[in-house]
């Protein structure tokens, strides 16, 4: 007995799969009957299997595939199959459904049921008018009282169940104020306050409608903030699978469905005596459980176990995050800040699956659910995830995975294992999103090679400001350049993670912004610079180009970023900062405020380029070799090369990182970009025969102070010796004399 119990969870995902409900089967199957007949069906012949009334395959009433399976026909959801007529709702059950009179109806003959429209006399509730609320009782005095509802057990003994608390302390969420939100507690209070015991499917099916019909027409709760709609979501899922539990108590044995004309399917079943395990089915969902798991409950009452889909939900968790935990540990990579957040795709309903027992933060087994979706094809960047709502202290949530695994996936359905109850959805996310963990080499050169650049930078920019043999036009440009990439590397390394508090993340974002637009403005001073400067070598008149350049350079490289930004901080300033790092936000499209001109700029130094090096191609073909200017020609061709590959094209590999080649990609735009003033030292200064001989100079003059004060140390220390010596024999001649003098 016991291997078999361990088997059971395989057993059980395979029964799923097909799509069969628990049943035993007859001991003895007669010869000329298919013995492979999966439950809810009956045999034809040897060969073919016919479902059973209430039931139908995929291939229809009669099948001879050996994976079909017999469904309930679900006669209640939209296109209704059969009209109970007016004043009255259809119910769903295994194999069959009723009809019943709405809540503050009744049928005339006092019946409770009925079948058709024909046989509708539903009427006007007098006595329930009159009913006065019972009140409200405590969790130890509900099974004794008699006025209750109550539901006879296997044993033929009555369990009584909540009345006047099913919905107590279910209000909305504080802070949001919503007409639609306050109408549909409107309704919850009216259940509570019309509420009859002996008509608890009712209520159950009047709570179920209302939460269909605010989640199909929510009217202003889209216009809340997101983080709003999310509130509210965390609040009806807490509050819905609170009441339906209290309800469900009161409920016969079997199952029973509930349906909604906007989608919102509940299902729900009283385990009888004998059962191992409970299977719930829905038109898009199916849940398996093993019922050791619902006989853990204190509670003296009945065992309930409780699956309820809600599509409309989807329009409040839109773009809901993918939990704190995933916040791309605070990313360090500038490709991550450059190409911005990517928020995961909901593709299923959201099922929400609760039992008796509410202590089900770690089940012993598993349960499995299989969750229909839109056909789906994962990019090589994309991942299917099996998820559940997280709630958080601030009364909102998230979407995580802890607990959760994909076992399967199809391109209509995902089955998940969880060890856990709670509201479950099946998300596409990208990689960027989904994955748990960076890359710990990623980090590691990211800020080993920041921190190089940071010191070449430091070094070029004093070269730049003390070198005197090198100073003009060139310099200048390069020089600021080295400022501003060398403020915002240091600014990215020490503040990219300071998203506690949101001003002053903005802050820090839109100086991040204004910075690395800045270096790229004076990138594109530089290409203009080395085009004017080829273009100089077949002009002989070239005497206004440095007057030029020095009226173009501060206005543009200063000016130009500081407008751009200005702009976008007074159109948008809240989508400076994001929930993970200190940048821009990829909402409206405001990432285009960098990205734009950053494209722009680098189209432009492309142009530039190609027409230096046709220039310095059509002056190396008519200068003689013996001419001075053609080494200097040739430094102006590699300066030109090294210009685009440093300052434009490295910034492309961040757009490039997609695909198999996305890790490669990556690591190559981390080793290169951190390494950018690396690459400006050993360019602008290294290369530099004037600087090199600065350099040289430097050091020959360190190195004579050196030992010009290794030597003045030596003679002060020599003197001070004589001196001291001379010092000892004068008072040994005063001794001797004063001796003498005793005598």
């Amino acid at each position: 007995m016991r291997n078999r119990s361990r088997s059971l969870p395989g057993l059980l995902v395979l029964l799923l799969l097909t799509l069969g409900p628990v049943q035993k089967l007859s001991a003895s199957v007669p010869a000329n009957c298919a013995p492979w007949c999966p439950p809810k069906s009956s045999c034809v012949n040897a060969t073919a299997c016919r479902c059973s009334p209430g039931f139908t395959s995929s291939s229809g009433e009669i099948f001879t595939n050996h994976l079909e399976s017999c469904d309930d026909i679900n006669e209640c959801s939209a296109p209704l199959s059969v009209s109970c007529g007016e004043s009255a709702d259809c119910h769903n059950t295994e194999g069959s459904y009723y009809c019943m009179c709405s809540p503050g109806y009744k049928l005339a003959s006092g019946a409770r049921t009925f079948k058709s429209k024909s046989e509708n006399t539903c009427q006007d509730d007098e006595s329930k008018q009159n009913y006065t609320v019972p009140p409200l009782y405590t969790h130890r005095k509900l099974h004794d009282q008699k006025r209750l509802p109550s539901r006879q057990d296997n044993n033929r003994r009555y369990h009584g169940g909540p009345a006047g608390n099913f919905f107590n302390g279910w209000a909305p969420p504080r802070g949001i104020k919503s007409q639609r939100l306050s109408h549909f507690f409107e309704r919850v209070e009216d259940l509570a306050r019309n509420f009859v015991p002996d008509f608890v499917q009712d209520t159950i099916q009047g709570l179920v409608q209302g939460v269909d019909e605010l989640l199909q027409t929510p009217e202003d709760l889209e216009d809340l903030p997101r983080s709003d709609q999310r509130c509210v979501a965390t609040n009806l899922l807490v509050g819905l699978e609170d009441a339906l539990r209290n309800m469900s108590q009161a409920l016969p044995n079997g199952t029973l469905t509930f349906n909604a004309s906007a989608g919102t399917d509940l299902s729900l079943k009283v385990p009888e005596q004998g059962d191992t395990n409970v299977i719930l089915s829905q038109n898009q969902a199916k849940m398996l459980l093993k019922l050791d798991e619902v006989h853990k409950s204190n509670d003296s009452g009945p065992s309930v176990v409780g699956l309820i889909s809600t599509p409309g939900m989807g329009k409040l968790l839109a773009e809901a995050p993918l939990g704190p935990e995933r916040k791309q540990q605070e990313a360090v990579h500038e490709h991550k800040d450059l190409l911005g957040e990517v928020s995961p795709v909901l593709l299923s309903d959201v099922i929400s699956a609760f039992i008796s027992n509410k202590d089900t933060q770690s089940l012993s087994s598993p349960v499995t659910f299989i969750l229909s979706h839109q056909p789906l094809t994962p990019g090589t960047t994309q991942k299917v995830l099996c998820v559940f709502w997280e709630h958080s202290q601030d009364g909102c949530g998230h979407w995580s995975t802890t607990g959760c695994r994909t076992v399967a996936t199809g391109d209509t359905s995902t089955t998940c294992e969880c060890t856990h109850l709670s509201s479950f959805a099946v998300l596409m996310a990208h990689d960027d999103v989904q994955s748990q963990e960076e890359d710990p080499m990623l980090v590691v050169i990211t800020y080993l090679g920041l921190g190089l650049s940071l010191l070449c930078l430091l070094l070029a920019a004093l070269t730049f400001l003390l070198c005197k043999a090198i100073q003009n036009t060139s310099t200048s440009l390069h020089l600021h350049l080295s400022i501003c990439l060398f403020l915002a590397h240091l600014l990215f390394l020490t503040a990219i993670n300071q998203t506690k508090i949101k001003v002053l993340c903005g802050i820090i974002a839109g100086a991040l912004h204004y910075l690395y637009l800045a270096a790229f403005t004076w990138m594109l001073l530089e290409g203009l610079h080395l085009f004017l400067t080829a273009r100089n070598l077949t002009v002989v008149n070239y005497s206004g180009l440095n007057r030029f350049m020095k009226w173009l350079m501060f206005p543009v490289g200063y000016g130009v970023p500081a407008l751009i930004v200005a702009i976008s901080a007074a159109s948008r300033p809240h989508l400076y900062g994001t929930a993970t790092r200190c940048w821009l936000h990829t909402d409206k499209g405001f990432i285009w405020t960098f990205l734009g001109p950053v494209c722009t700029i680098f189209s432009i130094n492309l142009v530039f380029f190609l027409m230096t090096f046709w220039i310095v191609k059509s002056k190396l073909s008519s200068l003689n070799r013996d001419v001075s200017t053609l080494r200097n020609t040739r430094m102006l061709t590699f300066k030109a090369t090294a210009q685009l590959l440093i300052l434009g094209c490295t910034w492309c590999l961040g757009i490039l990182q997609v695909g198999p080649a996305a890790h490669v990609m990556a690591y190559l735009f981390t080793i290169i970009n951190s390494l950018q003033g690396v690459f400006i030292f050993l360019v602008y200064c290294l290369l530099s025969q004037q600087v090199r001989e600065q350099y040289r100079k430097w050091f020959r003059g360190a190195r004579k102070s050196k030992a010009e004060s290794e030597k003045y140390t030596l003679s002060s220390g020599t003197m001070s010796d004589a001196s001291k010596h001379s010092v000892e024999n004068y008072n040994e001649q005063l001794t001797l004399e004063n001796l003498s003098l005793r005598k």
